[in-house]
């Protein structure tokens, strides 16, 4: 049986200064996944025919939007109605659940980015290569769609399970003896406990599909880069910066993913084994500062985003210098 350390007493001040940085990180993340969704969404309101890229940027901005909004109502739960010496409440077992299945999408969503770069960037001389290029190349809403029924299936999967649990536990301990406090308690830690783990399986299949893609842009760089060397050709080379951009959104996907997933499968043990409050708020900050880099680097590294941008800060600096200027005009104080 489990030992369990005493329950840790967070101060006020630890309370506010992750309210805080919640409402912080969630500010960013909302803020920087927003201008995703509606510089590609206002294109479609125009009528302006929307790049494979774009698209699946579109869907990889929505899932990020649901999952700060899960991640910022799993912070204020754990600050404010969560006790360190109780089991988790239901609605944040409910809660974290949502989140792994928001999550498991949004990792799909990357998957399909991660393959849309690799049909388009990669040189394949293999048949059959070539024809899976094309036809990924040729398919991105199919795809998109094909993830999303399967996301969804998963979905539907991890709630039955969580639920199917749930009510046979309720069930169980109803025929127990209530006064064996100790054990009705790990009953109910492993009731959750079983499909967390679950429901984070069924995201291996997408993460495989993303290494691979991933690991074939590599491979298709360090080719390319001997291939430089030997014809002594210039360093701007297209083809060269494509992949860069690309093995840039990719990487930083893949350091933030691991690092939001193991905070993650640790956040679980130390809020209901250790009791370690501290330590779970730290875990949650660092999930919800990862989807916000990695919106910062898809900002960075697509030109149609980083003219947004451009524009959106030439406009406001030419609102303040108006401004500006009238203030200055003694004419205007008369």
């Amino acid at each position: 049986m489990w030992t369990l350390t005493p329950a840790l007493t967070v101060s006020y001040e630890v309370k506010c200064a992750f309210l805080f940085l919640s409402v912080l990180e969630f500010a960013v993340g909302i803020l920087a996944n927003a201008f995703i969704f509606l510089v590609n969404f206002w294109d479609m309101v125009k009528r302006q025919p929307l790049s494979n890229c774009d698209l699946v940027l579109l869907c990889l901005s929505v899932t990020r939007l649901f999952l700060h909004g899960l991640l910022f109502l799993n912070a204020i739960q754990l600050t404010l109605f969560q006790q360190t010496k109780t089991p988790l409440s239901y609605s944040h077992q409910i809660n974290i659940v949502l989140w792994v299945i928001t999550n498991q999408a949004s990792l799909w969503m990357a998957t399909c980015l991660s393959l849309l770069y690799c049909s388009k960037i990669v040189r394949f001389s293999h048949p059959l290569l070539l024809f899976l290029a094309s036809w990924i190349s040729r398919k991105v809403p199919q795809m998109l769609l094909a993830a999303s029924l399967f996301s969804c299936i998963c979905s539907v999967l991890c709630v039955w399970d969580f639920f199917n649990r749930s009510h046979f536990t309720a069930t169980a301990l109803l025929f127990m003896n209530n006064n064996n406090t100790g054990l009705n308690l790990q009953i109910a830690k492993l009731d959750f406990f079983y499909p967390f783990v679950f429901c984070n399986l069924l995201s291996i299949p997408p993460f495989l599909f993303f290494l691979v893609s991933s690991g074939v842009l590599i491979v298709s760089l360090g080719r390319h880069m001997r291939t430089m060397k030997s014809q002594t050709r210039d360093s701007c080379d297209p083809s060269l910066e494509a992949h860069i951009r690309a093995l840039k959104s990719l990487v930083s996907f893949l350091c933030f993913y691991v690092v939001s997933f193991c905070a993650a499968l640790t956040s679980v043990p130390l809020l209901m084994l250790c009791h370690n409050k501290i330590g779970v708020m730290v875990c949650v900050g660092t999930m919800a500062a990862c989807p916000s880099g990695h919106a910062a680097v898809l900002i960075s590294s697509n030109a149609k985003l980083r003219r947004a941008v451009e524009t959106i800060l030439l406009w406001a600096q030419s609102n303040l210098k108006v401004k500006t200027d009238h203030k200055a005009d003694p004419r205007t104080l008369c």
